[in-house]
C-alpha cells in the first residue's frame, strides 16, 4: 500500500536549519497497522504531514513515498498539490487528526461536516449510516463541535476520515485528550478497519495503545527510526536502548524513566544521536548507525 524510502525533511528558519525527519524507510501493507511511537518533537507529526503535503512553505522534502492506488501507484512527494487534493487526500489517504474537536469547524454541526465529506467524496452513504459504525447516534450529528465529548468529537473525525473509503489511514496522535476507555475503544475501531483490509499508519507516544492495535512498530528518536519490527518483538524484548528505555517507561513494566533529554533538532549531535543519554556508548557510537536488520545501534 505505502512505501516509503529515505524521506527526509527539513525547516529553513532564522539562523537555523530544523531536521525534522531524517532517512525514514519503512511499508504500511494492507491488513496491517505501523504505530510510530517516540517522544513528543521527535517528527512523527511532521512525517505524517509529509505524506499528504501539509507542509509550510520552508520545508525541503527528498525520499520516495509510493502509494499503491488501484492498478497504478503514485509517488506522494512528488505529486502536486492538485493531484494530492483529487486523488489522494480523503479518497486514497484518509487523516485522523491530533485533537479531533479544534478540528472541526465550530459554527457548524457534526451532520453539516460529515455531509459535505461525504458530497464533495462523491459517496453515496449518508450521514446517519457512517455515524451508526462508529457508536454515534442520529441526534448527536445535530450537536455543534463544543457540545461534543472527547469521544464523540473523536468518533466523528473518524467518520469524516472514513467518508471517501481510503484503503489507507493516517492516525495521527488519535487519542490526544481521551481517557483509557476511550483510547482502548478508538484503537479497537482501527483495528477492526485493518481486519477489513485497510492499511493503518497511527502516530502515537501511547506504548499501551500502540499495542493494542499494531503489528508492527517503528521507534523513532531526534528525527531517525531507531527500531522496527514486529510489535510483540519490539516491545517485549527490545534491541535499541531508547526502545527498551520506552519500554521499561510504562507503569506495568519498571516505571522508570529514560533519562536526560532529547536533543533539539537544530542541534544534533554528531555520530548516534541517543549517546548523551545512553549507557552503552562506545567509540563506535561517534557515527551515525544505518538501520540494519530493524535496528540502527552498533551495541545492539
Amino acid at each position: 500500500m505505502l512505501d516509503v524510502k529515505g524521506l527526509s525533511v527539513a525547516f529553513d528558519v532564522p539562523g537555523a536549519v530544523v531536521r525534522a525527519v531524517t532517512d525514514a524507510s519503512f511499508q504500511v501493507r494492507p491488513g496491517r497497522c505501523l504505530a510510530l511511537v517516540g517522544e513528543s518533537g521527535c517528527g512523527k507529526s511532521v512525517l505524517a504531514h509529509a505524506l499528504l503535503g501539509l507542509l509550510p512553505g520552508n520545508a525541503s522534502v527528498s525520499g520516495s513515498a509510493v502509494l499503491t492506488v488501484g492498478e497504478g501507484s503514485l509517488d506522494l512527494l512528488a505529486a502536486s498539490q492538485k493531484e494530492l487534493a483529487r486523488r489522494v487526500r480523503g479518497r486514497a489517504v484518509g487523516l485522523i487528526p491530533q485533537s479531533p474537536a479544534t478540528h472541526l469547524t465550530p459554527v457548524r454541526t457534526a451532520r453539516a461536516q460529515l455531509a459535505e465529506a461525504l458530497r464533495e467524496l462523491g459517496s453515496r452513504s449518508g450521514p446517519d449510516e457512517l455515524a451508526e459504525r462508529f457508536g454515534l447516534a442520529s441526534g448527536d450529528l445535530d450537536r455543534y463541535p463544543h457540545q461534543l465529548s472527547g469521544g464523540m468529537a473523536q468518533r466523528v473525525a473518524n467518520a469524516i476520515a472514513l467518508a471517501g473509503d481510503p484503503g489507507l489511514l493516517i492516525a495521527d496522535e488519535p487519542t490526544t485528550g481521551l481517557d483509557r476507555p476511550l483510547v482502548e475503544r478508538a484503537m479497537d475501531v482501527l483495528r477492526e478497519l485493518c481486519d477489513e483490509g485497510r492499511a493503518v499508519l497511527l502516530i502515537t507516544h501511547d506504548l499501551r495503545a500502540a499495542e493494542r492495535v499494531a503489528d508492527d512498530i517503528a521507534v523513532m528518536y531526534a528525527s531517525r527510526l531507531v527500531e522496527l519490527g514486529p510489535a510483540a518483538e519490539v516491545l517485549g524484548r527490545p534491541r535499541h536502548p531508547y526502545a527498551a528505555g520506552l519500554v521499561d517507561a510504562q507503569p506495568d513494566r519498571a516505571f522508570v524513566p529514560v533519562p536526560g533529554l532529547p536533543p533539539e533538532l537544530t542541534n544534533l549531535p554528531e555520530g548516534c544521536a541517543f549517546a548523551p543519554r545512553c549507557g552503552r556508548v562506545a567509540d563506535a557510537c561517534r557515527a551515525v548507525p544505518p538501520l540494519v536488520d530493524g535496528v540502527a545501534c552498533w551495541r545492539a
